[in-house]
C-alpha cells in the first residue's frame, strides 16, 4: 500500500515536470500589461529606393537594421511596426497623404512573424509623417507602461497637413508620456530641422544616420532605454554669473545657450563627495566650421578648480564634454562647498540662421562617494602635480644611488684584476 502511494505520488510529480518542460519558455517572460512599449515608424516613401547607405538602397539597409533590432527586442518590452508610404504609389495627395497602416501589432514579439512582415516591404508612396505618428500613439494605447516611437525616415513630411511639428507637441500636451526619437537617413537641413523640431516636442533625441550599422545600433539603444527608462530632464535657466545662478542637484537639467554666451548654475558638494557633471549642446540648426563645448568648476570666487573640453571640426549633431571634482573629508569640516559650474560653445553660424531660442544644452549632475584619497586625485585620472613631483624626484634619487653603487663596484673589480 505504502509502495502504491509512492508510486502515485512520483507519477503526479513526473508529470508536473513534464508540464513545466512542455511551457514554453518564454511564457515566463512575457511582457506585462505595465511593461514598456515602443513602434518602430518606418518610412516606405519612393525615395527609400535611393543606393547611399553602404553600397544599397536606404530600404535595403532599413530592412537589415531591423531584422537585428527584431533578434535584440529585450523579452520585457512590447514591440510593434508602423509604416507610411507603403502601399499607395498614385499622384493623388489625399490618398498618398493617409497611406499609414500598422505592420505589427503592439505587443510579444513573434520574431518570425515580425520579420517576414518586414521582408515584404517596397519603397512606394508619399511620406505622410504628422498622419503616421497620430496613427502610432493610437497603437501603444494608454493601458500602462512608457510609450516610445521610433521614427525612421530619409525626408521631411510630404503632406504638409497635418504638420508633424504641431502634431508632436499635440502628443506631448495630452500628458500620456509619449517620447518621440527621429533618426534620419537624409541630411539635408530642411529634413534636420523637422526632425529635431518632433523629437525636441516631446523631450526625445534626433540622429543623423549614415550607416547600416549606425541605424540598428541605435535603433537598439532606444529599445533599450524604453525597458529601463533614463530620468526625465527638468527645465532650467542658467544665469550670466555664479552669484545669480540657480542651484541644482543631482540629475538632468536641460537649458538653451545663444551663441557667444555663458551659462553658470551652482551645485552644493559636501565633504566626502565628488562631483561628475557632462554637458551637451545641441547643434539643431546649421552652423559653421569648427566649434567646441567648455564646462568648468569654479568656486564661488573665481578660482578655477577643473575644466572638462571638447572640439571639432565639420558637421554635428551634439558637442558634449565632462568633469569629475572630488571634496576630502575631514573631521572637523562638515561644511558644504558651493561648486559654480560654466557651460560655454564656441559655436557659430552664418547671419541667415536663427539666433532664438538658443542651441539646446543639457546638463547631467551626480554626487557620488569621493574616493578615500582624493587630494591625489585629478579631474582626468592624473595625479596632481606636487604628487607627481615627489614620486619622480625620489625615483631619480633610488637610480642614481643604484647605478652609482653598481658603477663603483664595478671599478672595483676591475681594479681587482
Amino acid at each position: 500500500m505504502i509502495i502504491t502511494k509512492r508510486l502515485a505520488a512520483g507519477a503526479c510529480a513526473l508529470l508536473a515536470a513534464l508540464a513545466v518542460g512542455l511551457t514554453p519558455a518564454s511564457a515566463a517572460d512575457e511582457p506585462s500589461k505595465d511593461s514598456p512599449k515602443v513602434e518602430l515608424v518606418l518610412d516606405v516613401s519612393g525615395s527609400m529606393r535611393a543606393r547611399d547607405v553602404d553600397g544599397q538602397s536606404r530600404m535595403s539597409a532599413a530592412q537589415q537594421a531591423f531584422n537585428e533590432v527584431i533578434d535584440a527586442v529585450p523579452s520585457g518590452v512590447r514591440l510593434g511596426i508602423r509604416t507610411l508610404g507603403a502601399d499607395y504609389a498614385g499622384d493623388d495627395k489625399a490618398t498618398g497623404c493617409r497611406d499609414s497602416k500598422q505592420l505589427y501589432p503592439v505587443g510579444p514579439v513573434d520574431r518570425t512573424d515580425a520579420k517576414t512582415a518586414v521582408a515584404t516591404l517596397r519603397p512606394t508612396g508619399w511620406t505622410p509623417i504628422g498622419y503616421a505618428l497620430r496613427g502610432a500613439d493610437q497603437d501603444l494605447g494608454t493601458d500602462g507602461g512608457t510609450r516610445r516611437i521610433v521614427l525612421i525616415t530619409d525626408g521631411e513630411d510630404s503632406c504638409g497637413q497635418p504638420d508633424p511639428c504641431d502634431v508632436a507637441r499635440e502628443l506631448a500636451a495630452k500628458g500620456t508620456h509619449l517620447t518621440i526619437d527621429t533618426l534620419g537617413l537624409a541630411h539635408d537641413d530642411k529634413t534636420r530641422e523637422q526632425l529635431s523640431c518632433i523629437a525636441e516636442a516631446t523631450g526625445g533625441t534626433y540622429t543623423s544616420v549614415q550607416h547600416k550599422d549606425e541605424l540598428s545600433g541605435r535603433i537598439k539603444q532606444l529599445v533599450r532605454r524604453a525597458e529601463k527608462p533614463v530620468e526625465t530632464p527638468k527645465p532650467t535657466e542658467g544665469a550670466s554669473e555664479c552669484s545669480k545662478a540657480p542651484d541644482l542637484g543631482a540629475g538632468i537639467w536641460t537649458d538653451r545657450e545663444k551663441f557667444s554666451e555663458h551659462r553658470w548654475y551652482r551645485v552644493s558638494v559636501k565633504p566626502g563627495q565628488e562631483l561628475r557633471a557632462a554637458v551637451s549642446v545641441g547643434a539643431d540648426r546649421a552652423v559653421d566650421r569648427d566649434y567646441g563645448v567648455l564646462l568648468r568648476a569654479v568656486t564661488e570666487g573665481g578660482q578655477e578648480l577643473v575644466r572638462g573640453s571638447d572640439a571639432g571640426s565639420g558637421r554635428t549633431d551634439v558637442m558634449s564634454s565632462g568633469l569629475r571634482y572630488p571634496i576630502g573629508e575631514k573631521k572637523d569640516d562638515k561644511k558644504p562647498r558651493t561648486v559654480c559650474l560654466e557651460v560655454s560653445s564656441s559655436f557659430s553660424a552664418p547671419p541667415s540662421v536663427k539666433r532664438d531660442p538658443g542651441l539646446p544644452v543639457e546638463l547631467a549632475v551626480d554626487l557620488v562617494k569621493s574616493p578615500d584619497n582624493p587630494s591625489d586625485l585629478a579631474a582626468f585620472g592624473l595625479g596632481r602635480g606636487w604628487v607627481l613631483l615627489a614620486v619622480l624626484a625620489v625615483t631619480g634619487l633610488l637610480a642614481g644611488l643604484v647605478w652609482g653603487w653598481v658603477s663603483r663596484w664595478r671599478v672595483a673589480v676591475w681594479r681587482a684584476n
